[in-house]
């Protein structure tokens, strides 16, 4: 309890403990960051790590002249691009290994069903989910697990990854030093998590309304439609 309690601290002053990475490691900054983003999006065991807070954060240092915009934003999309990539070829890599060694206690019918949904609906997944903590760094495997065709993971990856970095770095090139946000850095970082989270409440919002106009559609059937499809012979 206390880790994770330490954990939310960090995340929530990022703004603090970011400046004196700066001033201590200087232009070695942009390689901590570049590692930092992309271990958060390329290792399933490492979800714990900043991702919007610290984007939010680097572009709000940016605006002060402490970093430049541009080379966070190449270098921190191309992390994130690659973390995603190398995400999805370990859940392929893992998901061809247990399948060769046929082991009892995996469940297939679940891996055909990831499988089945990434086809149906992996592309926008994959770019929903940058938004979303933790989420983020799973999408990426499950896609490789259900063994997602990656000429089109590759392709939605990189748009999900660039909308990503430019929404967050450059807002808080633009927003992170307005005064009211600067000294109320904790409650904007809770702010970017809530807004980032809109699109996959819609999503789910959505797909559970289509589920219920399905489920009442079903149960609404009259039972003429049984007889005139036979259910009355005898």
């Amino acid at each position: 309890m206390e880790i994770l309690t330490n954990l939310i601290s960090y995340i929530l002053e990022i703004d603090q403990k970011l400046g004196p990475v700066i001033q201590t490691y200087g232009g070695w900054t942009y390689a901590i960051l570049f590692l930092i983003i992309f271990l958060e999006t390329g290792l399933v065991v490492t979800p714990f790590l900043p991702g919007d807070s610290l984007l939010f954060a680097v572009g709000a240092f940016a605006a002060r002249g402490f970093l430049d915009p541009l080379s966070l934003f190449g270098l921190l999309s191309l992390a994130a691009v690659l973390g995603d990539a190398v995400n999805y070829f370990i859940g392929r890599r893992v998901s061809s290994a247990v399948f060769e060694r046929d082991r009892p206690f995996v469940n297939e019918d679940y891996l055909k069903r990831t499988q089945d949904f990434y086809q149906k609906h992996g592309k926008k997944t994959i770019i929903l989910a940058r938004f979303i903590p933790i989420i983020r760094t799973f999408a990426p495997f499950i896609a490789g697990v259900g063994k997602m065709r990656y000429e089109n993971f590759a392709v939605y990856n990189i748009i999900g990854g660039l909308l990503w970095v430019s929404l967050t770095v450059f807002g808080g090139y633009f927003f992170g030093n307005i005064p009211i946000v600067r000294d109320n850095f904790e409650i904007a970082i809770i702010a970017i998590i809530a807004i980032s989270l809109i699109p996959a409440v819609i999503e789910f919002w959505k797909h559970r309304s289509q589920k219920l106009k399905i489920a009442t559609a079903k149960v609404g059937v009259p039972p003429s439609k049984n007889l005139e499809n036979g259910g009355g012979k005898n």
